[in-house]
């Protein structure tokens, strides 16, 4: 089946018209990318209703929310960011409290509203009940720092990781003699630590910062000795390629999109599906969640795959991991609640959980009849690996023609460099999102933030639902690729044609410090009615007189007087153990051995 045709026939109704709405955008670059077509609706209104419709399906709504339930009036990218979190999982090692400078949570919440229309649709064509949906933007925004408010809000051993708490300077990526940014990669110790023995580092200050890399997945700091980066600061760049090629290190330079774009043009999909025709089997909807009915066998480590998993089982589907003998190792992980890593539990803990061990024959054979009966398996392998085990999708389509086979990667078909692992902190770095993150702060790029991780598991989720309403719908099953790379692509993209430049900042009050976005002209006009300032006025020439009048009162005092103005504001969280004290946070929250955050999702 053609890429471009995977929901052919298809259509998204609602509001489209406002070229700078990043949500508006981010629907309509990714509804395309599935195939399936935009109209924009004269009279959609302020509420963000957006409709489902085609050929062979009743028609199926998602209303975006933002705070109270309420339409997403007062809302933006840079205050959800501040509310639910992000700003300060990103300030950790960034200096402050501050926005990763992308559409990132715009991009979070359309995936997540499109899924729900589809999944849906789906729902209905197997018979379901269900009929429409509502996707929170604040429960989105938690959804992508779950991992890391389940670290903060253990009962034992809580992490406490304010913004800032680590230092902007001393942390990847690194800067060589002749000014070239680059990124280094490893995930075992014996080459970072044959590097910097390499470079004549003292073994007390390598260990040292093998433990501040490790650190970068689960906390978003990387907190390195100054020795480490002054070494590399006065070596340049070709002199540690040659030091990493002689002790199998990987590493890229960060680069800027324009020359990210002479490598490898930014793609305009984060997936490749290769369908084909099938018989559909009969998997009737009878619950009240629109996947329930359907089976996935997920093999996935650490964060990508298993939350993409973690979403499929929210929406209802029966998901059973498939771990090693003993375990996955990062269920011991600190803070532990009950034995086990709250991160990890954060991203698995709806999912049952079968030991295999795939070296084995009679196991492999064991997962292969367990995959006849299933609807969706999904992986993040090596690559090669899946063709070595005899576990392709072309291996698996023997057994299970109608199988959904999703393969959650790093790089997808892009052809980089040889030995350059699709790791997140590798692909921002190579994809160019890193410079782009860097450029909006004035620091060398990318954010300790699983940025990729977390958006590629939310569209590996995505092109997955894709696929099997294109199974129920068209009747074609077959493979669904995503990748980290992609997940970057649609980031880039999405940045790079912004055309409104950013009038937002974060100021001090007098207990906490705020988040002001004045995203749209009416935003700015009706700010300074507020304050009593002069019109006409620029975002410039406010900030200042802002600055000094905000400092007067606290923080809540001006968050109420703004929202009731229609200005999008919010209480910059600093500490993720703040959230549970906002009441508009409450209801995606449920507080117990550790804060977990709850669906994104309703559906009636």
């Amino acid at each position: 089946m053609n890429q471009a045709a995977t929901l052919h026939g298809c259509r998204l109704l609602g509001a489209f018209a406002d070229e700078h709405d990043p949500l508006q955008r981010a629907l309509a670059m990714q509804a395309r990318a599935l195939g399936i077509a935009v109209e924009s609706v004269s009279d959609a209104g302020r509420e963000q209703i957006y409709c489902l419709q085609g050929q062979g399906l009743a028609p199926t709504h998602c209303r975006l929310t933002g705070w109270d339930d309420e339409a997403t009036r007062a809302i933006s990218e840079f205050t959800l960011q501040a509310a639910c979190g992000l700003m300060a999982v990103h300030g950790r090692a960034s200096g402050q409290a501050q926005a990763i400078d992308l559409d990132y949570l715009a991009h979070v919440v359309a995936s997540l509203a499109l899924t729900g229309l589809m999944a849906t649709a789906l729902a209905r064509l197997r018979g379901g009940q269900v009929t429409d949906c509502s996707v929170s933007l604040p429960g989105a925004g938690l959804q992508c720092i779950s991992q890391y408010l389940a670290g903060a809000t253990a009962e034992e051993g809580a992490e406490r990781l304010p913004a800032g708490c680590s230092s902007a300077r001393l942390r990847p990526p690194f800067v060589s003699a002749d000014g070239v940014v680059f990124e280094l990669e490893t995930l075992d110790a014996g080459p970072w630590l044959a590097f910097w023995d390499g470079l004549g580092v003292a073994r007390a200050d390598s260990s040292k910062g093998w433990q501040g890399f490790l650190l970068r997945y689960a906390r978003a700091i990387s907190p390195m000795p100054e020795t480490l980066c002054r070494t590399l600061a006065n070596l340049p760049y070709a002199q540690v390629v040659e030091h990493c090629t002689a002790v199998g290190m990987a590493v890229t330079p960060v680069h800027q999109p324009c020359q990210r774009d002479t490598l490898i043009p930014v793609g305009d999909t984060p997936w490749s599906f290769s369908l084909h025709p099938v018989t559909v089997p009969s998997r009737p909807c009878n619950q009240v969640l629109p996947l329930s009915g359907l089976r996935v066998i997920e093999s996935c480590r650490r964060i990508q795959g298993p939350l993409a998993g973690h979403l499929l089982a929210m929406l209802g589907a029966q998901v059973t991991r498939l771990e090693m003998p003993g375990g996955d190792p990062l269920r011991g992980m600190a803070p532990l609640a009950q034995g086990c890593s709250v991160r990890f539990d954060a991203l698995n803990g709806l999912k049952a959980v079968v030991e295999l061990d795939l070296k084995s024959a009679s196991e492999r054979e064991q997962l292969r009849r367990n995959i006849a009966e299933v609807d969706v398996f999904l992986h993040n392998w090596a690559p090669g690996k899946a063709e070595e085990l005899a576990l392709d999708q072309a291996d698996l389509a023997q057994v299970n023609p109608a199988l959904i086979y999703a393969y959650a990667g790093g790089w997808g078909n892009a052809q980089v460099p040889v030995g350059l692992p699709g790791t997140d902190f590798t692909v921002q770095a190579w994809s160019g999102i890193a410079h782009l993150i860097g450029q909006g702060e004035g620091n060398p790029g990318g954010s300790l933030f699983t940025v990729l991780d977390v958006f590629g598991g939310v569209i590996a989720a995505q092109g997955i639902v894709a696929a099997l309403l294109a199974r129920h719908l068209h009747g074609h099953a077959g493979r669904v690729d995503s990748s980290l790379l992609g997940a970057a692509d649609l980031l880039c993209r999405s940045r790079m044609t912004r055309t409104r430049p950013l009038s937002a900042g974060v100021f001090r009050c007098q207990d906490a410090s705020l988040a002001i976005d004045c995203c749209a002209p009416e935003h700015l006009e009706t700010l300074a009615r507020v304050f009593d300032f002069p019109m006409p006025c620029a975002w410039q020439t406010l900030r200042e007189p802002l600055a000094l009048q905000l400092a007067r009162q606290p923080a809540a005092h001006w968050q109420a007087r703004l929202l009731a103005a229609g200005v999008p504001v919010a209480i910059v969280r600093q500490d993720l153990a703040e959230l549970q004290q906002d009441p508009r946070l409450v209801p995606w929250l449920a507080p117990g051995r550790y804060t977990r955050v709850l669906s994104p999702w309703r559906f009636t």
